[in-house]
């Protein structure tokens, strides 16, 4: 794969609309496996691998938003090619970078039909006081523990627990020193999507997305924590499936 930015994680029919899909901070293409089983078939999907994890764990990390984005748009937009029959989905950090690549996109002519962000508050929101990044290791493991997603045994061993943390700690230098002004917005539709259980984000504050589409907004509560995404894949599935239907081929 060498330094290439997208996976396929499933493939569909000729002329089927494509949804690309943004990983959370420390997260990898592979976190989407479960949500592409789901809609396979009938969406090609695509998921963003940024460098320094998995098979591109020897390139560098890259420790903000902007520069994620101007990696992963150049083969993104040869993908798309002149298709608008795509959306974005994005969970945690990787709503963040799915809202500025979208951004990206409509500046250069590409139109995503909807972008779907989960798991994250709004792009403008005030960022919490405390900086999980600047954490000591051993209070971000425990971060890591709190909002599931990461198994312990990993954290248990040595190599693989410095190497998730060198990368979780990247990722979250990046979003926490994101900045979105409060006007900025893209023209597709938002579907914001939220755990009714998540630490990090609650309803009312993913509600705050609607300021940054001028299309239509949506927002939408899951039973689970933060990674609430694999045990209601089919559901989210079903949401994509829902909202796609009436805005792709037109």
């Amino acid at each position: 794969m060498g330094n290439s930015w997208l996976r396929r994680l499933s493939s569909a029919t000729e002329g089927a609309p494509t949804l690309v899909c943004f990983p959370h901070a420390g997260g990898a293409a592979m976190s989407f496996g479960r949500l592409a089983e789901c809609v396979g078939g009938e969406f090609e999907v695509l998921a963003v691998q940024y460098p320094g994890r998995q098979d591109r764990r020897r390139e560098p990390l890259i420790g903000n938003i902007a520069d994620l984005v101007e990696g992963v748009l150049p083969e993104l937009l040869e993908a798309v090619g002149d298709s608008e029959d795509f959306a974005l989905f994005g969970h945690s950090m990787g709503s963040v970078v799915a809202f500025e690549t979208c951004r990206r996109l409509e500046r250069e002519g590409a139109h995503p039909k909807i972008l779907f962000a989960s798991g994250r508050r709004a792009p403008s929101a005030p960022i919490p006081e405390q900086r999980i990044h600047l954490l000591d290791d051993r209070e971000l493991g425990e971060q890591l523990l709190s909002f599931g997603g990461t198994p312990a045994a990993l954290l248990e061993d040595p190599e693989f627990r410095a190497l998730i943390l060198s990368v979780v700690r990247n990722d979250y230098r990046a979003i926490e020193t994101y900045e979105c002004a409060p006007n900025a917005s893209v023209a597709c539709p938002i579907v914001a999507l939220v755990g009714d259980r998540d630490p990090d984000a609650s309803f009312t504050q993913i509600e705050g997305w609607g300021a940054h589409t001028r299309g239509d907004f949506v927002a939408k509560s899951f039973p689970g924590g933060h990674f609430f995404l694999d045990a209601n894949a089919r559901a989210v599935g079903d949401l994509i499936r829902e909202h796609s239907a009436r805005l792709l081929s037109t």
